[in-house]
């Protein structure tokens, strides 16, 4: 089936696609969002690997208990400064995610190009910052960046608030992966999940609704890393083969997950 195809935000378009053919996609992920002139969904590209590092930003944020909005700032700063990916180098010394510099004090090179740590050195700075959470987006990402392009930030508000509303379960069953690579599972599940949600209790009918479709859009995004085959949370199921969720059954709380054969 054709997704619904609205063109918003030209300018960042180098990160985010209109989804014009869902039968010609390329593998990568799609957040399904409401544009709020329009009212109706708009859907977006992103790659496996932006994705999962959008994942683990909040995730991260989940885990360190900060509010949306943080989540929401930490998803802009890093689409400004790597385009969500965990990038080896950059402006003088900055590395990682958020483009960080082991010589203004965020860590050694190794820690920064860790997206946990990154992610977690980043949030630890925003809310340090006096008033951040009656910032907007825009300033307080400055607050913590000292950027030399203070306003880049604000063209990704709009897509960073989308993701944040999706990967904390606030949007229900609303980021797809399609096309996962076939092959061996590139890290340990209940490693990572420990690391990124700060608990490996992932199945079961113990999570409130929105936590239950954070966990669930977590496991997507980390489809392709974590050979993620196979997600059902509340009568909806996710699938690598369909690439899409579907209304299975009843609506139940429970959560369960079917990984590849390592």
């Amino acid at each position: 089936m054709a997704a619904l195809g609205v063109v918003v935000l030209a300018a960042v378009a180098g990160l985010w696609l209109v989804v014009r053919d869902a039968d010609r996609r390329e593998p990568g992920c799609t957040i399904t969002a409401l544009t709020p002139a329009a009212n109706q969904p708009a859907t977006f590209e992103l790659s496996h690997e932006q994705a999962g590092n959008a994942a683990t930003i909040a995730a991260v944020g989940s885990r360190l208990g900060v509010p949306n909005h943080a989540v929401t700032v930490a998803l802009a700063t890093a689409m400004q400064e790597s385009k969500l990916r965990n990038l080896d180098g950059g402006d003088r010394d900055s590395l990682g995610l958020f483009q960080q510099r082991p010589s203004q004090g965020w860590g050694t090179p190794s820690q920064i190009l860790d997206p946990v740590y990154s992610a977690t050195a980043f949030y630890q700075r925003l809310t340090a910052q006096r008033g951040w959470a009656t910032l907007s987006v825009t300033d307080a990402a400055q607050r913590v960046q000292r950027s030399a392009a203070p306003l880049a930030y604000a063209q990704w508000e709009p897509l960073a608030r989308a993701t944040a509303r999706t990967l904390t379960g606030e949007v229900p069953a609303a980021l797809s992966c399609h096309r996962l690579p076939a092959g061996t599972p590139e890290a340990g599940l209940i490693q990572v999940a420990n690391a990124e949600l700060g608990t490996a209790v992932l199945s079961g009918d113990h999570h409130a609704p929105a936590r239950g479709w954070a966990i669930s859009s977590w496991l997507v995004a980390h489809g392709a890393q974590l050979g993620v085959e196979q997600v059902n949370y509340d009568g909806h199921q996710w699938t690598a083969e369909s690439g899409a969720w579907a209304q299975v059954g009843p609506r139940n709380g429970a959560l369960s997950l079917q990984q590849a054969a390592a």
